[in-house]
């Protein structure tokens, strides 16, 4: 047996061999079949393998290249052009050549002992391959389209680490509906030549060269990092579109919390022994991380809390109760989650203060406009989420920011639903507040942090009392810490926000950047193939949105399709996602949500669309 390779003018230059035998090939050998092979192909870029009958495939939007398999490349501005006769000056290494644990890697139980040498490669060879991944995975899922032509399984491992390998040029693909939005604003004009394997037109892809700098994001070996994606619901495997609600949490998350009480496990800042130690710099090496991720000026502007719902609530009954009096205005929006509305209404109530809404438009976008006529001096708080929880919009924060400054006005930003698709940047947005749940950003339950900015957390009076916040306590007199630690009284969730910094550490080395791009992508897809289900009606149409597709089914409860999506392994969220007062506003009560993380694959948002199809023929829905 032996897998022949085709297409090239001439067949193989240089007395190659026309197959390669099954199992795992040389790689010295692969590498020079791969240079004889760049060699030989053609200056001008050929016509595209596909049939022009994809383009009237019903299903044409699938055929998006190993990327609906989950391989993405990593698009940057600095990406030069490349050309495959020409070999790159220099490749990046992927393995850990020095037998030490590199700065990246730390937290993700990686240690020298586990750490494996490089293989031997040949110098003299410009292109290299690794065999870690098994095309049989990369092309195994490709369906069948009938007349248009599918990869075969095959056994030859042959995936250099700084290329990419697309089916499809999207570039070439752009006048297929639904493509051309998929096109990235910085991918550059590659220059790229096609590797043909097989014995008639199949496609084995086009290797793009990443920058030196890229890491290759391959959502494949992403979801390895999951445990919980080897469970099965129903029968079915498990398909997590409830990203909204909560994430999962990587191996390396759960291993470090499981590391820290095995062997660090003890209260922080009381104590002169070993453990008291590690579990201090442990905890305050946590603070030191959300401070990074979120580009705060110091680590003293980083409060932990048990989440978004708890900072907000700190911030209302400290702050707020310290300085707004009656006739104050509060402006929210109506895109706010419960979370962001009720310890406000509380508060006004108390002291007589009164809350206005920036209203949306039937897209779910915020009105610049009408928010503009909102503000006055009478402003003294703007409390806004970045990313709505039932609709996905993302709010244009800097303009709101700046504008309720502008009178005077103190800003909270809630960040529950953005930390995980976006880069923060606390400094930049100038927001006096921010804050975030780990639970929602691939960390544990129970722990989140306050970002404030010092002086005004220092002129704050703590709204809990106990150990730990106390300068000096006697029975006539109390001087407290400044902060952080005047708002953290008694025993931290130490350990969580540990769990915490290790996935802060995670979403840093896959790169928030690549996460938000594949998330994209993921959401247009999505969308592009939701759209046209019968009978559904999408909510939430803003033309900037994160990863959440909220949609209602004509002949259907949404608790119906929610347990109809479950006995298909998928878990999405059905109800009012504590945000009544924004479904109100497009006249529901409730939706069903789907909401995408990085993790999620095209395979399983076809899963998803399938469903809702069988769904909609089963009711004789027309459209």
């Amino acid at each position: 047996m032996s897998t022949n390779i085709d297409g090239l003018p001439g067949g193989l230059p240089g007395g190659l061999p026309g197959g390669l035998p099954d199992g795992l090939p040389d790689a010295d050998a692969l590498g020079r079949l791969a240079n004889e092979l760049f060699k030989a192909l053609p200056g001008e870029m050929p016509s595209p393998v596909f049939s022009p009958r994809l383009e009237d495939h019903p299903r044409a939007q699938k055929m998006m290249g190993i990327i609906r398999n989950g391989f993405e490349p990593t698009h940057s501005a600095s990406h030069q052009d490349f050309n495959l006769n020409e070999p790159p000056t220099s490749l990046p290494d992927p393995h850990f050549t020095d037998g030490k644990v590199p700065p990246s890697a730390a937290g993700f139980g990686i240690s020298p002992g586990n750490i494996q040498p490089p293989a031997q490669s040949n110098p003299a060879l410009p292109y290299q391959f690794d065999n870690h991944h098994d095309l049989t995975e990369v092309f195994g899922r490709i369906p069948d389209f009938g007349s248009v032509p599918h990869i075969p399984s095959t056994n030859a491992r042959v995936v250099e680490p700084s290329f990419y390998f697309l089916n499809e040029n999207l570039s070439e693909r752009a006048h297929i509906p639904g493509v051309s939005s998929l096109i990235p604003k910085s991918f550059s004009p590659f220059s790229f030549n096609d590797i043909h394997v097989g014995n008639d037109r199949d496609q084995l892809g086009r290797a793009v060269r990443s920058p030196a700098s890229a890491i290759p994001f391959d959502v494949n070996r992403v979801r390895n990092d999951f445990p919980v994606f080897k469970e099965r619901v129903n029968g079915k495997p498990l398909i997590w579109f409830d990203n909204a609600a909560t994430t999962q949490k990587p191996q390396q998350v759960i291993d470090r919390i499981s590391y820290f009480y095995q062997h660090e496990n003890s209260n922080i800042h009381r104590a002169a022994h070993e453990l008291a130690a590690r579990a201090t710099d442990a905890y305050e090496g946590a603070r030191e991380k959300v401070r990074a991720f979120l580009n705060a000026g110091s680590v003293n502007e980083v409060v932990f809390v048990r989440g978004t719902t708890e900072a907000i609530n700190l911030v209302a009954k400290t702050w707020g109760n310290q300085n707004l009096n009656a006739g104050d205005e509060i402006i929210l929006s109506h895109l706010e989650h419960h979370a962001n509305i009720v310890p406000w209404k509380q508060l006004a109530d108390k002291k007589g203060l009164v809350i206005r809404v920036i209203p949306v438009d039937d897209d779910g976008q915020i009105l610049l406009d009408a928010y503009a006529g909102l503000l006055s001096p009478k402003t003294k708080l703007v409390s806004f989420t970045q990313v709505s929880n039932a609709l996905g919009t993302v709010t244009p924060s800097k303009p709101i920011i700046d504008m309720a400054h502008a009178v005077g006005a103190k800003v909270l930003l809630d960040g529950a639903q953005s930390v995980s698709h976006m880069r923060t940047d606390v400094l930049a947005l100038d927001c006096d507040w921010f804050v975030f749940s780990g639970h929602k950003v691939f960390g544990p339950t129970g722990i989140g942090a306050l970002y404030g900015k010092e002086d005004l957390l220092n002129a704050t009076q703590p709204w809990q009392g106990g150990g730990n916040m106390i300068v000096d306590v006697t029975f006539e007199h109390i001087q407290y810490h400044n902060a952080p630690s005047r708002f953290e009284a008694g025993t931290g969730n130490i350990a969580d926000a540990v769990g915490l910094g290790a996935a802060l550490d995670y979403v840093n080395h896959l790169g928030i950047e690549n996460i938000h791009q594949y998330e994209h992508f993921l959401l247009e897809y999505a969308t592009g193939l939701v759209k046209n289900v019968p009978g559904l009606r999408i909510i939430g149409t803003a033309k900037e949105k994160a990863s959440v597709l909220s949609f209602v089914l004509e002949g259907y409860k949404t608790e119906e399709v929610g347990a109809a999506l479950n006995k298909e392994g998928i878990a999405v969220r059905s109800g009012h996602h504590c945000a009544q007062p924004i479904l109100r506003r497009f006249g529901l009560e409730t939706t069903v949500r789907p909401s995408l993380a990085f993790y999620n694959t095209c395979e399983e948002v076809d899963v998803l669309v399938a469903t809702l199809h069988k769904l909609a023929g089963g009711r004789g829905i027309r459209r």
